[in-house]
């Protein structure tokens, strides 16, 4: 579990968009640990944790995409039944909002990702490290 950078990238919503962003990280050596679409009519908000986000935010730049940074709680949890409930429980008793949340995880896997943008991230790593 830690604070991680999250990079929201303000895309045009068409065909190729997202096809070319992925291949510029891939030339540059970028792994995306995390990825999140959102749309809208005009454009497309994704959001993305990755290997070095400095890198990628300097590159994606120059390139003329509006990128925004905002830190994230990157945590592995297990992949069993009532994890995410245990994790929000202890966030709102700490009175920590989440603001929005994406996870996956496959169906056997033992643990999963989940990426937290919260209110306090720095307080929900002490509360969650200490439960």
């Amino acid at each position: 579990m830690k604070i991680a950078t999250q990079l929201a990238l303000f895309l045009v919503n068409e065909p190729g968009t997202l096809a070319n962003v992925c291949d510029e990280l891939a030339k540059a050596g970028i792994n995306i640990y995390a990825l999140s679409i959102s749309d809208t009519v005009d454009h497309a908000v994704v959001r993305m944790v990755v290997s070095e986000p400095r890198k990628a935010l300097s590159l994606l730049e120059e390139r003329g995409v509006l990128v925004v940074e905002s830190d994230v709680l990157m945590l592995e949890n297990n992949n069993a039944p009532g994890t995410l409930a245990k994790i929000a429980h202890l966030l709102a008793k700490a009175e920590i909002n989440i603001e929005y949340a994406y996870l996956a995880t496959s169906p056997d896997a033992a643990t999963g990702l989940a990426i937290l943008r919260l209110s306090d991230a720095d307080k929900a790593l002490e509360v969650l490290a200490g439960s």
